[in-house]
């Protein structure tokens, strides 16, 4: 009998782990056996406990890099003397050379914009010769299919985000000292010290204070601007919190200041809180949860100039903003729980039995 077996080699707590959880959860309760193939022991709490757990029996790896995981991972998947249909949600090239060296099925999902890592004719080479062995690709948004059609001419299958729906009382405060929220892998690719230096450069008069939540191999470089820059009254650091509602729910303004994406989760749990959105128009996702900027405000990407613009526009007048995010809730149908943990268990099963 063949198996599902989810493939993460390191479990870092951003959107795709987020998603992870969710699909992999569901899984259980319809499949009879569900593995995780994973170096990162410490979120095993995160997991149903039906899932065959398969990872080291030391926490040792838990914080060493996504290349020595893929090793470990490698080596640990050598010990295992069953059929799998291998449903990868990182290190997608380690877990296809995985599946065809041992012949086994394979399911990639991939997470960010290809316009990230395919730049020139050998990276697209390279990844074309590799993503067109999966027996299935699937991304999380309609223009990241395009994407991916367009740069490598491979086809794809869109499932949105799952979400758990839950109802939110949004208070919307009248207060001037604005507080804003940013959440996100501390990375150069969530471009923090954009949204820095854009409330940096904010006018006198506009009170304001900012959270980040998120860990990263840049918070040493952010810590050091918010110090050089006199900011430590104003922005404050949270590590990365599992449920950001509480502080949706406290903020009047959430900002990603990403330079790509692929759907980011945060815009969607930002929307069913009802909290503002201002969002770069990065490739992909922010456009197509934002609906080119009807349920929230979309800027440039790396453009300091119009997201300060937005942020004043904010602070003076909120209600146009407030109208959108109240207006947002009515597309949250979109990714919805049930119907996109479905269609995820109707992709496995078909390629197990095909």
């Amino acid at each position: 009998m063949i198996h599902p077996l989810f493939f993460s080699p390191s479990i870092e707590g951003g959107g795709v782990e987020k998603n992870l959880f969710l699909i992999s959860n569901y899984l259980t309760q319809k499949s009879n056996k569900v593995y995780l193939l994973t170096a990162n022991r410490n979120m095993k709490n995160n997991f149903n406990k039906k899932i065959i757990f398969v990872s080291p029996k030391t926490n040792y790896w838990n914080n060493k890099s996504r290349f020595l995981k893929g090793v470990i991972c490698f080596f640990l998947f050598l010990r295992l003397k069953k059929n799998f249909l291998i449903i990868s949600f990182q290190s997608n090239i380690l877990a296809i050379f995985i599946a065809k060296i041992f012949q086994q099925k394979i399911i990639i999902r991939s997470n960010t914009a290809p316009e990230k890592y395919i730049n020139n004719f050998v990276t697209s080479i390279f990844f074309k010769f590799f993503f067109s062995m999966a027996n299935e690709i699937i991304v999380n948004s309609k223009l990241f299919r395009s994407s991916l059609k367009k740069i490598l001419g491979l086809n794809s299958v869109v499932i949105y985000n799952p979400i758990k729906s839950k109802k939110f009382f949004k208070k919307y405060s009248k207060k001037k000292k604005l507080k804003i929220l940013t959440v996100g892998r501390l990375t150069d690719q969530k471009n923090h010290l954009l949204l820095l230096n854009s409330v940096k450069n904010l006018k006198n008069n506009i009170k304001w204070d900012l959270k980040i939540i998120g860990r990263g191999y840049k918070k040493s470089k952010i810590i050091d601007f918010i110090k050089e820059n006199n900011l430590s009254k104003k922005v404050k650091i949270l590590n990365y919190k599992k449920d950001i509602t509480k502080e949706l729910l406290r903020s009047d303004l959430f900002i990603l200041s990403s330079n790509y994406e692929g759907l980011p989760n945060v815009l969607i749990e930002a929307q069913q809180v009802g909290t503002p959105i201002i969002s770069t128009n990065c490739k992909t996702g922010p456009s197509e949860i934002l609906l080119n900027g009807k349920l929230g405000t979309l800027v440039p990407i790396k453009n300091e100039k119009i997201l300060i613009e937005k942020i004043k526009e904010f602070y003076f007048d909120r209600r146009k903003f407030i109208k959108k995010a109240k207006l947002a809730k009515k597309y949250l149908y979109r990714f919805e729980y049930e119907k996109n943990c479905k269609k995820y268990r109707e992709i496995i099963k078909k390629n197990i039995y095909s």
